[in-house]
């Protein structure tokens, strides 16, 4: 029954080893000694963990007995410490004296010196901070060191008020803890000038608000007064907290003559430890709450200390010692045993040691030196005991990946582990996130291998893409406008809804932009504005929206004002410009105005119409968001109205002042989500879970270094209680140890992904796997650690983890398995069946065929299209071509001047102004020079062109009909643009803008297309002569005897018909290579070369198309099947032997 009596004051401290009897006991006293209706009960936590643990209890039903919940978590004020001091110093010392928030905070502290710094280093004593903020146009360096300067004061306020004092009193001195006062070194003594200044810019009433003023005048007020201040909460219980500064202590201290104060202090040791770990001459007091162990000597020396001391607790231990022993000055049993059960103020377990995790935990508990380990426990059988396990992977990707098999694994063995009771710890969660997705993430939830997971602890920035796009944007002054970064931008919901565009328009606006030649660049001033000379707009976003613009008015007419019309806009779809052309105004607008320094209420007002401009939320989430960045806006503008910071900032500084608070964590953060929780090492994490896993616990990784500050003078005056990183990490490190209560699971990377040489874990890691070695053995005998730790494969799907039958490699990853199962012996692979062409074959798809007979194969009968990957429009104007740009581009001129040959030069010369008004071209000069470039060898082309035109002067106005039959197959088409000379022979002229190459370089795959034509014109009885008009040289070919034309013609029919039961092993430019060689060695060579490149200047004919390189990956497989001789005779051996005429050569004889 709950005692319905007031509330006793005092300050009351429970011990315990396991955090869930604590747990309990908090619960069964909220229960038992409830508080007043609608009055809140204040728990102090370190972690949101804890506290949504501590709630989870709570909430639990009631039962007999004294056990189970209180039926609901209401009515809980859960804090963090240093939040509620502060309310507590107002509560005592009264509001209208103590503001909300101390001037001397880290934040006002940070605006407060980004404002005095240029004044006070000038004067003396401060040329150490004149040397770094020289060269300093963009503040960012004063706002750095502003910055670590606050937070460096906010912690001497803590954990050295009496330097302060020293300071503001003028004495360059630094009291240690052992009485001395050595002098500041002149390299130093900038700080107490620096903290003089501060204290005088914030007058008597601020300097009297700095945590440490306020903590002295807190303590002589609460100890002076006789009946407790209204407001006081009546309770307040400590929970889960590692680590408290004396000076909160002596606050909770004080509080405790007017409320209850109780304390539950999770302590690894029963017995008294302080004097096992380093700088024990510093404690402050001769009280031992513990008893110590019997046997063990009142002195201990270093020499010693092995045989009383356990040895990973004195490795370790130092924060909690630290903690405890301040504790302990604070501390009077006695006053309040009697309200506990039993007395029972010390919650050490008696539970029998199942397995060697347990045995450790035990010696732990028992303060138990290495030789009475060894003495105590049985050895060690690793089949029945898998309590402590060590992985070894080659990366971090694959440590998750293991992890995942061995939590399957498991769950599979013990149906009552459950994904909620496994944690998974990493130094850095925001480094293991992309592989955590990327493995847990990717498996269905319909799947039995699923495994349900949250993530904790993840900073804000840099993954929530409105975020990222705010980041994009307050970097637009520095930002070239890349078409990229813009379509990224249209990739965020709430932006696009801003402009309204819907997803889908996305292909449209990205086809659009690609067509217009818009690459980088608002406009022609931006780009000045980046060091560019004026006027270049080519490739600009202006550029491309005029394009757009015009082409919608005129579609494809003529160019106006030098804007080439973008023709392909039109219809419905037209309405997009409009949003487009919005977002790029927006742009422009915030460009200009991020570009300038101001004010901070200038900048305050920026930042609220910079998000108004581009945001409309779509989801509760993006209002949570905005309305967190709002908040953070108002924070910083009333901190700066706070220290009267009225100098001009620029954008670098403002914008990390203004998204750092995103990533600070809070207590509302979820966590114990009924899934594996996967989470950063972070103070007070000792939550109990059945299994707890430690990943990335790699040499120089954990403990996590934090190289100390230059001028932190703290480093080199330890005194306990102080803060330390590496400390932090070696006592989360136990207090992991100590939460699992089944298993514990570590592992590292230890082998090195590169060359798999061995890396060592980290230090910690190291001092564990010692000390196991040294206090157990295995039964039977062997390598206790080698027989502990697992090492894995590099990759996922080595045979290793599917042939060798080792019981401790294995995988779930079916998709794997099935790879190593053993194969049926493979079956002969039927063709097709014999394909029936219901159409004629016409002249271009028998081109096709010669041209690509594997494509064409993979196309026509199996309709399959290799289709490239989409490549990502690219973010830089055209430069350098290459050879199909090159190509397109002169086959566009040559087009316009066959045109209009009377008038060749006015027609490449508008051509090329066209193509250079279309962004096709490079900028400036460069684009002129390559104009040149592509015009030069035209006039020569055309000149040979015309030279056969005069000697068939005749065109045929309509084209010819043609057909031919022959091995059951139709083939139809026309023949067109035919020239006729007076005795009635025909002339087919294809002019190309590139070179044919002499006869031994020749480039015989150029020549497919006009020779199916010659074959089909002969075969009909035609006299035809073909002429090929090369940039170097002019082919002719004489018509051929319509039985010899027909035979080859039915050849090629044959084939094609193979060719669409089977993919040929033929390839066009390896087969002329082939043809090229009369020696079958070199002919062999030359063929793999054509096929496989050399490796260094060509990558071969496989690269250039994907149906090849599918079906005949290099050039073993192409000649696998011993018909590439035959097929390349079939094919291309009659245009290889044809009788082709250079003029070129004739005229050079």
């Amino acid at each position: 029954m709950p005692v319905a009596t007031s509330l006793n004051a005092g300050f009351m401290v429970v011990h315990g080893n396991r955090l869930d009897e604590l747990r309990n006991l908090v619960v069964s006293w909220m229960r038992l000694y409830p508080l007043a209706p609608l009055e809140n009960e204040i728990a102090l936590v370190q972690s949101n963990g804890i506290a949504q643990w501590l709630k989870l209890a709570l909430a639990e039903d009631t039962q007999d007995d004294d056990l189970g919940g209180c039926g609901i978590a209401a009515a809980i004020d859960v804090q963090l410490p240093g939040t509620f001091l502060w309310q507590l110093y107002r509560l005592v010392l009264g509001s209208e004296e103590i503001p909300a928030k101390s001037l001397l905070d880290k934040a006002p502290l940070t605006w407060r010196l980004m404002r005095l710094l240029p004044a006070l280093i000038d004067q003396p004593h401060f040329e150490p901070l004149q040397r770094f903020l020289t060269h300093d146009s963009d503040l960012r360096k004063r706002y750095q060191l502003s910055e670590r300067l606050a937070d460096l004061f906010d912690q001497y306020q803590v954990y050295r008020a009496d330097w302060l004092e020293d300071w503001a009193a003028g004495r360059h001195q630094l009291r240690n803890a052992r009485g001395e006062s050595p002098a500041l070194s002149p390299a130093n003594c900038w700080q107490a000038e620096l903290w003089r200044a501060l204290l005088l810019d914030v007058g008597e009433e601020g300097m009297s608000q700095s945590r440490a003023g306020v903590h002295q005048r807190f303590m002589d007020k609460i100890n002076s007064l006789e009946q407790a201040p209204p407001g006081l909460p009546a309770r307040v219980i400590v929970f889960g907290i590692s680590s408290l500064p004396a000076q909160a202590l002596e606050a909770l201290a004080g509080l405790a003559r007017f409320s209850q104060v109780l304390l539950c202090v999770h302590n690894p040791c029963r017995h008294h430890w302080s004097d096992i770990v380093a700088d024990k001459d510093l404690l402050r007091h001769q009280y031992k709450r513990q008893a110590r162990k019997s046997g063990m000597p009142t002195a201990l020396d270093l020499d010693t200390l092995h045989q009383h001391a356990h040895p990973l607790l004195a490795a370790w231990g130092k924060q909690g010692r630290d903690y405890i022993n301040l504790l302990d000055s604070y501390d009077d049993p006695n006053s309040y045993r009697a309200a506990f059960r039993d007395g029972r103020i010390d919650l050490f377990s008696e539970v029998e040691p199942l397995n060697l995790l347990n045995q450790l935990q035990d010696d732990i508990l028992e303060l138990r030196p290495l030789n009475e380990t060894r003495e105590l426990w049985p050895a060690i059988d690793l089949e029945k005991d898998r309590s402590i396990r060590f992985q070894v992977a080659h990366s971090a990707q694959r440590e998750v990946e293991i992890l995942h098999d061995q939590l399957l694994a498991r769950f599979s063995e013990n149906p009552q582990l459950q994904p909620r009771d496994v944690i998974v710890m990493v130094p850095d969660v925001d480094s293991y996130a992309p592989h955590i997705r990327a493995v847990f993430g990717q498996i269905e939830r319909d799947d039995r291998r699923f495994i349900p997971y949250t993530l904790a602890d993840q900073g804000q920035r840099g993954r929530d893409p409105l975020l990222i796009a705010l980041e994009h944007l307050l970097k637009l002054p520095d930002s070239r406008f890349p078409v990229s970064e813009i379509l990224d931008l249209l990739d965020v919901p709430s932006l696009r809804a801003r402009f309204k565009v819907q997803e889908r328009d996305l292909p449209t606006l990205h086809r659009w932009i690609e067509g217009a030649g818009i690459r980088w660049g608002l406009n022609a001033q931006q780009r000045a504005g980046l060091g560019l000379p004026e006027h270049l707009e080519q490739n600009s976003w202006r550029f491309g929206l005029r394009r757009m613009l015009l082409g919608y008015a005129v579609g494809s007419g003529e160019a106006c004002d030098g804007i080439e019309p973008y023709d392909e806009i039109g219809g419905l779809d037209a309405v997009l410009i409009g949003p487009l052309v919005a977002l790029l105004d927006a742009l422009e607008i915030a460009h200009q105005e991020l570009s300038q320094p101001a004010l901070p209420q200038q900048w305050g007002e920026r930042l609220q119409a910079l998000v108004q401009l581009f945001f409309q939320a779509e989801t509760e989430h993006d209002d949570y968001l905005l309305a967190q960045l709002e908040e953070l806006r108002e924070t910083w503008l009333e901190t700066c109205e706070l220290v009267g910071l009225q100098d001009e900032l620029p954008l670098t500084v403002v914008r990390e002042a203004w998204l750092t608070g995103l990533d600070q964590g809070k207590l509302s953060q979820r966590f114990l989500a009924g899934a594996v929780n996967f989470c950063t090492l972070m103070p007070m994490r000792a939550i109990p879970f059945k299994l707890v896993c430690l990943l990335g616990m790699n040499d120089g990784d954990y403990p996590r270094a934090q190289p100390p500050l230059d001028f932190d003078l703290m480093g080199s005056d330890y005194r306990p209680g102080d803060r330390s990183r590496r400390e932090d990490d070696r006592y989360l490190l136990l207090e992991a140890l100590l939460s699992a209560r089944d298993q514990l699971y570590i592992s590292w990377v230890g082998r090195s992904i590169r060359d798999n040489s061995e890396r060592p874990a980290c230090v910690l890691i190291g001092q564990l796997r010692d000390h196991l070695a040294s206090g157990w053995h295995l039964e039977g005998g062997g390598d206790l650690l080698q027989a502990m730790t697992q090492e894995h494969p590099l990759q996922p799907f080595s045979t290793r983890y599917f042939h060798e039958g080792n019981a401790y490699l294995f995988s779930y990853a079916r998709e794997w398995q099935r790879l190593h199962a053993p194969q049926p012996e493979p079956i002969p692979a039927d063709s097709l069946s014999e394909h029936v062409q219901e159409e004629p074959l016409n002249l271009t798809q028998l081109q096709d065929f010669l041209r690509h007979p594997v494509r064409h194969f993979f196309s026509q009968r199996l309709k399959v299209y290799f289709e490239a990957a989409e490549v990502p429009l690219a973010d830089e104007e055209p430069f350098v071509l290459d050879a199909l740009q090159r190509y397109t581009l002169s086959d566009s001129l040559l087009e316009a001047a066959l045109a209009q040959p009377d008038q060749l030069e006015s027609a490449l010369h508008s051509r090329a102004q066209r193509l250079q008004g279309s962004g096709l071209l490079p900028m400036a000069g460069f684009g002129e020079c390559l104009q040149h470039e592509l015009i030069e060898p035209l006039p020569d082309v055309l000149q040979r062109y015309q030279q056969l035109l005069a000697l068939w002067p005749v065109p045929l106005n309509s084209a010819l009909p043609f057909s031919f039959e022959d091995h059951g197959l139709t083939l139809e088409g026309w023949l067109g643009n035919l020239h006729q000379r007076s005795d009635q022979g025909l002339l087919s002229i294809t002019t190309i803008p590139n070179s044919i190459g002499a006869i031994k370089t020749r480039k015989w795959h150029r020549l497919t297309r006009p020779w199916v034509n010659h074959l089909a014109a002969c075969a009909s009885g035609l006299q035809m002569t073909t002429a090929l008009v090369a940039s170097d040289d002019t082919l002719l070919l004489e018509p051929l005897e319509t039985k010899q034309a027909r035979e080859i013609l039915g050849n090629l029919l044959v084939a094609w018909k193979v060719g669409m039961s089977h993919p040929l092993p033929i390839a066009v430019k390896t087969a002329f290579a082939w043809l090229a060689q009369t020696d079958s060695d070199k002919a062999a060579a030359a063929a793999q070369k054509a096929y496989e490149g050399d490796g260094q200047t060509s990558d071969g004919e496989r690269r250039e198309s994907a149906a090849l390189a599918r079906q005949f990956p290099d050039y073993a497989a192409l000649m696998a099947g011993d018909e590439f001789e035959e097929w390349c005779d079939a094919l291309y051996r009659p245009l290889f032997d044809a009788p082709w005429r250079s003029l070129n050569s004739e005229a050079s004889r």
